[in-house]
């Protein structure tokens, strides 16, 4: 794995304790970055990994917040700030999978999802820049649903990524005069607890005929997170084998 140098830089990563937030985060603390993340529910999982990234020399702090609250994600910001003193990353990766086709959807649902989907990415991009240096980086985990549904009951997680398209896109020109950039990275089918039990369905749409790998989506965050990607700003950038080609 080819590492970048962010040393001396501190990331919070949403939703960071499983899945391609957790990839997210083992990559950014590779790279040299002190990391902190939220989780909602899986501490035991947040745990092991403060654990492994300090057993490899690294910085890492847990922090409890539900997405759903713009209290808790404010004061993960400030947490943040508060055990490291500094913010040059925010990458907002928390979000949730709720199916249901059109005519059945609840209303609860549908709110939740636009709570956690969309609510929360305005929210953090909000609270990361009040704080965030100038010159900073905020990627946004958004998904290539916003192209293509592909399957009947995801209407609303389709609408959900594609408002991030939107929302990406002005909070970009919003944050250019302080040199803080802003990207929607959209994976594909994803090798995670989330994507793996779809595999076999899906596959057969992928040009690559595979999954995508956690790593892979990290990696294409940590270029958009670094020095070389500061002319990269307003984009949704598909990760996804050729899936929406």
């Amino acid at each position: 794995m080819q590492t970048r140098s962010f040393k001396g830089k501190v990331a919070l990563v949403t939703g960071g304790s499983r899945g391609i937030g957790a990839g997210i985060v083992r990559r950014l603390a590779a790279d040299g970055a002190s990391v902190a993340f939220t989780y909602s529910s899986s501490e035991e999982k947040a745990l092991q990994l403060v654990s492994e990234i300090e057993s490899t020399g690294g910085k890492a702090r847990s922090l409890k917040a539900d997405s759903a609250s713009a209290e808790q994600l404010r004061a993960a910001v400030a947490r943040t700030m508060e055990a490291f003193g500094t913010l040059d990353i925010f990458v907002s990766n928390a979000g949730i999978l709720t199916r249901g086709t059109i005519d059945t959807y609840t209303l609860e649902d549908f709110d939740r999802m636009v709570a956690i989907n969309v609510r929360a990415a305005f929210v953090g991009i909000q609270a990361a820049a009040q704080e965030m240096n100038d010159g900073g980086r905020i990627v946004i985990i958004g998904g290539n649903t916003a192209i293509r549904t592909a399957f009947p009951g995801g209407s609303v997680h389709s609408m959900a990524k594609a408002a991030l398209v939107g929302l990406v896109r002005g909070a970009a020109i919003d944050l250019a005069r302080r040199a803080i950039t802003v990207n929607n990275v959209q994976p594909g089918p994803t090798a995670t607890d989330m994507g793996s039990p779809h595999a076999e369905r899906v596959k057969p749409l992928i040009p690559l005929k595979r999954m995508g790998n956690v790593s892979e989506v990290a990696g294409f965050v940590s270029y958009l997170a670094s020095e070389e990607a500061g002319f990269i700003t307003g984009a949704s950038l598909t990760i996804d084998g050729g899936y929406v080609a």
